[in-house]
């Protein structure tokens, strides 16, 4: 029978994209005089497994982590801080803020901890990442800059103990409330009582530094305890038991303490 030449090209094309894809082509044969089958499965068990990438591990530091610690304070997986210091602390909180909600426990926080951290907290405020000090101290006033002075800043919350100008220690320091505000203005150190016990109030004021009526910079236990969840009676505190009784030791009655805004 007659095939039209038509036809024959039709068939010889056809050939040749299946020898191209394969199709129909049969495998080599190798030295058995068996088919060669070259080809390979990609099984799960084959892939390389990759982690999320930790976005803070224990001994970071910096603003990134007091923010992680203060969110942790706010789901109550932390206690302590924040400080900005990812410490053993911070790394047992993760560990179980991971594990109550069925991530892996490394301790670490990697991108998955930080959104699931995230999409239940709120942004923190200022006193919420310094809420135990820590926080940097403003420019000092300049009726600060000559003398010897007690500098204390309401803005920041800190008090420098400065001499002509250089400061020489820099401490996280409370106010009184709304009720009983620390008085603002310039001052002097009129007595100075080590174990001091308030009259008014029947609390302890250790390393007391009166400057203005009852108003003194002293220790504050409370303090030391809750940072700025509190507030004084109109006091100066401060949370540094080591720090005030430096203090307490160098300044001397008729030194300045002016405190401003």
């Amino acid at each position: 029978m007659r095939i039209p030449g038509r036809t024959v090209a039709l068939f010889a094309s056809a050939a040749a994209l299946a020898g191209a894809l394969g199709g129909c082509k049969p495998p080599p044969e190798g030295a058995d005089g068996k088919p060669q089958y070259p080809v390979h499965f990609d099984t799960p068990s084959a892939r390389p497994r990759t982690t999320a990438r930790a976005l803070f591990a224990r001994g970071d530091s910096g603003t990134g982590v007091r923010e992680l610690q203060a969110r942790l304070r706010q789901v109550q997986w932390l206690n302590d801080g924040p400080t900005g210091e990812y410490d053993d602390l911070t790394e047992q909180a993760v560990s179980g803020f991971q594990g109550k909600r069925g991530l892996p426990r490394t301790g670490r926080v990697d991108t998955v901890t930080w959104q699931r951290l995230v999409a239940m907290t709120h942004r923190p405020g200022q006193w919420e990442l310094y809420l135990m000090g820590g926080q940097p101290a403003a420019a000092p006033d300049p009726r600060c800059l000559t003398g010897r002075v007690l500098c204390v800043s309401k803005t920041s919350r800190t008090l420098r103990w400065m001499i002509d100008g250089r400061t020489l220690t820099t401490v996280s320091v409370r106010f009184g409330s709304q009720y009983t505000p620390t008085r603002e203005g310039v001052f002097s150190i009129y007595w100075k009582s080590r174990h001091h016990v308030s009259t008014l109030y029947d609390s302890p004021m250790p390393y007391a530094m009166f400057f203005s009526g009852g108003q003194a910079i002293h220790y504050s236990y409370d303090f030391a305890a809750h940072g700025y969840a509190g507030g004084s009676h109109g006091c100066v505190n401060v949370r540094d038991e080591g720090a005030i009784a430096s203090l307490f030791a160098q300044v001397r009655n008729g030194d300045r303490v002016v405190v401003y805004r």
